[in-house]
């Protein structure tokens, strides 16, 4: 388990509606220090909120941003991307960039940060998406798979050393990614509430709401259960 009292914690992409509220309830669970990552940082009021300038697609940047925040003691990997890419196009040039974010990206900042991780026995979460199981979304869907693979790989790859690597699965939920959608949405404060609650837990993974609920318990019905289409 991984306590957030006193912890130093690392949120990426931290301006988004997910983003503020993990910087805002770590803060109210005890967090000592908050870096609030993103390419471009916000402005915070709060003293115990550090920007930081990350960017998750360049190398350069998350090591500049590790070498700087060498106190993290729980990274939030939350920076991500949905676009209309398509796995079908001739041209998948626009998928393999969503990939950049949504998959390299991720793996880039984890990486560069597993040198404090391992020093403070610290935790990590992976923010994934009920899409990790099902295949909607077209590439984003696919970039969440295969997150939740190297996911996998990091949470037994770093169990000897005490990192808590935590995956958090969601459906829809009530910000800037997904304005525009029409459907009943999460409120992020439940998602990230329930992220917090199993990162202090020791949770190995959430299922934030019904929905990633319902889908992975679909994972051992036939295909056509998932996809109608099929039958």
């Amino acid at each position: 388990m991984t306590t957030l009292d006193g912890a130093v914690v690392l949120v990426t992409g931290a301006n988004g509606g997910l983003g503020r509220e993990f910087v805002a309830q770590a803060l109210a669970r005890g967090a000592a220090k908050v870096y609030a990552t993103a390419r471009t940082p916000g402005h915070w009021e709060d003293e115990r909120i550090v920007p930081l300038v990350l960017d998750v697609t360049s190398r350069d940047s998350t090591r500049a941003a590790a070498a700087e925040a060498q106190d993290v003691t729980v990274l939030i990997n939350n920076a991500g991307a949905w676009t209309d890419a398509s796995l079908l196009d001739d041209d998948l040039t626009a998928a393999r960039a969503q990939f950049e974010t949504n998959f390299w990206g991720q793996l880039e900042v984890s990486n560069a940060f597993l040198s404090a991780l391992k020093k403070h026995r610290g935790g990590m979460v992976n923010v994934l998406s009920a899409l990790s199981w099902l295949a909607l979304a077209d590439t984003y869907s696919t970039t969440k798979a295969a997150l939740w693979s190297a996911t996998n790989v990091q949470r037994v790859g770093l169990v000897e050393d005490g990192v808590q690597v935590v995956g958090l699965h969601l459906g829809y939920t009530d910000t800037g990614m997904t304005e525009g959608v029409e459907v009943e949405k999460n409120d992020p404060a439940d998602v990230v509430s329930a992220a917090y609650d199993g990162l202090e837990a020791g949770e190995h993974e959430v299922l934030a709401d019904e929905a990633s609920r319902q889908v992975k318990a679909g994972l051992a019905a036939p295909l056509s259960a998932l996809y109608p289409q099929l039958g």
